[in-house]
C-alpha cells in the first residue's frame, strides 16, 4: 500500500499497490500490519455505505463530538465523488484547512480521514457509491455538522448541489 501524507497533518491518502495478470489485478484495500507500519494506527470496526442516485449530490460536512470521533477510510466503490475533509482540531496550525480530492471507483485511492476532521463529498456520476470504514461504531445524538458553504473554509466544490438534504442545509457555520 501507498501512503501518501496531504498538507493537513494525520489526513492520508491511501493508494492500492495492484498486483495485475492477465486475469486482472489483486490489492489490499486495508492491512493492519501495513498501515501500523506507516504510522497509521487504524483499526475500522464498523463497515457502512452510501449509495447517491444523483449525479452532483452533496453530503456534509459531518463529524462526531468527542469523545465519539471517528476516523475514517472513505472510498468510492462505484463512480466518482469528489471528498474533502476539514480540520477543525482545536490548536492545528492548519485549523479550517481543507483538502479534496476526487475518488474514483476505477482507481480503489482512498482518504483516510482521521479524528478532528469535517467530512463531506458532491458526487460527481449518477448511482456513485461510496464505502467506509469507520474505526468506532456510530453513536446517535453526537453527530455534528457545518454548511458545506461555510465562507471562512471556502471550499471549492467542482459543481453546484443539485442533491442536498434538509438538515445538510440548515447547519451552521463553523465561524461567525
Amino acid at each position: 500500500m501507498i501512503f501518501e501524507p496531504t498538507p493537513l497533518a494525520g489526513l492520508t491518502v491511501v493508494r492500492p499497490q495492484k498486483l495485475g495478470d492477465t486475469r486482472g489485478f489483486f490489492a489490499r484495500l486495508w492491512c493492519a500490519d501495513e498501515f501500523a507500519a506507516a504510522g497509521v494506527p487504524f483499526r475500522p470496526s464498523q463497515i457502512s455505505t452510501s449509495f447517491n442516485a444523483t449525479r452532483h449530490t452533496l453530503r456534509g460536512l459531518h463529524w462526531q463530538a468527542a469523545p465519539h470521533g471517528e476516523t475514517k477510510l472513505v472510498r468510492a466503490v462505484r463512480g466518482r465523488i469528489f471528498d474533502v475533509a476539514v480540520d477543525l482540531r482545536e490548536h492545528s496550525p492548519t485549523r479550517l484547512g481543507w483538502f479534496g480530492l476526487t475518488l474514483d471507483a476505477e482507481d480503489h485511492t482512498a482518504l483516510l480521514i482521521p479524528d478532528g476532521f469535517a467530512h463531506g463529498f458532491i458526487t460527481l456520476t449518477d448511482n456513485a457509491e461510496v464505502l467506509y470504514g469507520i474505526d468506532i461504531p456510530f453513536v446517535p445524538g453526537v453527530a455534528r455538522g457545518a454548511c458545506y458553504d461555510d465562507p471562512a473554509i471556502a471550499i471549492t466544490w467542482p459543481a453546484a448541489p443539485a442533491v442536498i438534504a434538509d438538515k445538510d442545509l440548515a447547519w451552521p457555520a463553523l465561524t461567525p
